[in-house]
């Protein structure tokens, strides 16, 4: 019998945002394109009240067609209301009114076996109560600062502990990530780690002096993937930069932090020797990743961030922080290196590669264990588990 899940996601790319949560699309496609599965994603769109809605950039989320066929999905993008900066909690109530008519009436055109939430905050909750209202069991992944901030907010751990504790089961992005949610009260038996999946294919081996070459690019390069917020920790890395005197930065992300990265760039007499990026087309990474020496992303928190992943596929090492799922990707020592928060550290291990440079393929053998066929056929069988179970 063909399994009707539904992917409820906040996290969805879109015509104005198409690097927001690829990894997400990716996961839904994969299951989607298993004949025992048929998919339908719901992607609530969060408008802020007026007159923050007039902010530059919610014109074009206000613009998205509420319903439409992205690569081969069915997806609609019911608009919720929220309240900026102080209304976390308040989201769950607002999402959850903006798209149960529309679950109710899918549901009752073809019955939903099953509820497959993607982050757990405000999704998790959401799925909750869509579950109580409808009887879907559901099911919701834990993907690193759903769990770590709100898991942790005063405001709203206590709707993701409900949400935990009333699914009919749950995944997390690494092990580490299950044993935060235990530690958190959640039970450890319910949760099934849930690796991210890379496309071999396009990330892939590139002759380094190559793609430096047709990029531009001269010297040693070190990339960092990442949104520009305080908790990826690009500020380190500019902090490490001056004792790399040969070393181009590069920055790949957008956010506000980056004026803070720039002023700190310009103090430290390094701002030339820095590149911002910006959002880069999800395609494009690979040739930037092949064209790197070293990717460093050392974030105050992670679950297994998929820039590590992507990165190893093309051969290039990482340099990370020793959080979440780092110690279970990094398998092996041509692979990167996990170092503290501290610039010279990161200096230190960014040096040693550069000076004694991994075998490209070496690196990339780390990353051959996340297909995202693998990541599918866990999926399909955790869901069809759940449906099976008619727990709601």
């Amino acid at each position: 019998m063909t399994l009707n899940a539904l992917t409820l996601s906040t996290l969805f790319p879109d015509m104005s945002r198409p690097n927001f949560g690829v990894f997400v699309e990716r996961q839904a496609r994969e299951l989607a394109s298993r004949p025992q599965a048929d998919v339908t994603v719901i992607a609530p769109v969060g408008i802020p009240v007026w007159p923050f809605s007039l902010a530059p950039g919610y014109a074009a989320l206000r613009a998205l067609p509420r319903k439409e066929r992205w690569r081969e999905l069915t997806v609609y993008r019911p608009v919720f209301r929220t309240i900026p900066k102080i209304g976390g909690r308040s989201n769950v109530g607002a999402m959850t009114r903006a798209i149960l008519p529309l679950v109710r009436r899918l549901h009752a055109q073809r019955p939903f076996d099953v509820i497959d939430a993607s982050f757990f905050f405000p999704d998790g909750p959401v799925a909750r109560r869509l579950s109580k209202a409808l009887g879907i069991p559901y099911s919701v992944k834990a993907r690193g600062a759903d769990i770590h901030h709100w898991g942790t907010q005063p405001s709203t751990r206590k709707l993701v502990r409900q949400a935990a504790d009333d699914a009919a089961g749950l995944l997390a992005v690494s092990e580490a990530m299950r044993r935060s949610m235990a530690r958190m009260g959640i039970d450890a038996d319910k949760i099934r780690v849930h690796y991210t999946g890379v496309d071999l294919d396009t990330f892939e081996l590139t002759d380094r002096q190559a793609a430096k070459a047709a990029l531009d690019f001269n010297g040693p390069v070190v990339l960092s993937v990442g949104a520009l917020i305080p908790r990826k920790g690009q500020d380190l890395l500019v902090r490490a930069l001056p004792q790399l005197p040969d070393v181009t930065l590069l920055l790949a992300g957008q956010g506000q932090y980056r004026r803070t990265l720039e002023t700190l760039a310009q103090e430290l007499g390094v701002e030339r020797r820095i590149g911002f990026l910006g959002s880069v087309p999800h395609h494009k990474l690979p040739r930037i990743f092949a064209a790197a020496d070293v990717m460093a992303l050392v974030s105050e928190s992670e679950g297994l961030a998929n820039a590590w992943v992507e990165s190893l596929a093309c051969g290039t090492p990482i340099v990370i922080s020793d959080v979440g799922g780092a110690r279970e990707l990094l398998d092996r020592p041509e692979a990167g290196r996990i170092v503290e928060r501290d610039p010279e550290a990161i200096a230190a291990a960014i040096r040693a590669i550069l000076d004694n440079p991994p075998a490209q393929a070496a690196v990339r053998e780390s990353a051959l264990r996340f297909t995202w066929q693998a990541n599918g056929d866990a999926l399909l069988a955790h869901l069809q588990s759940i449906a099976a179970s008619g727990a709601a």
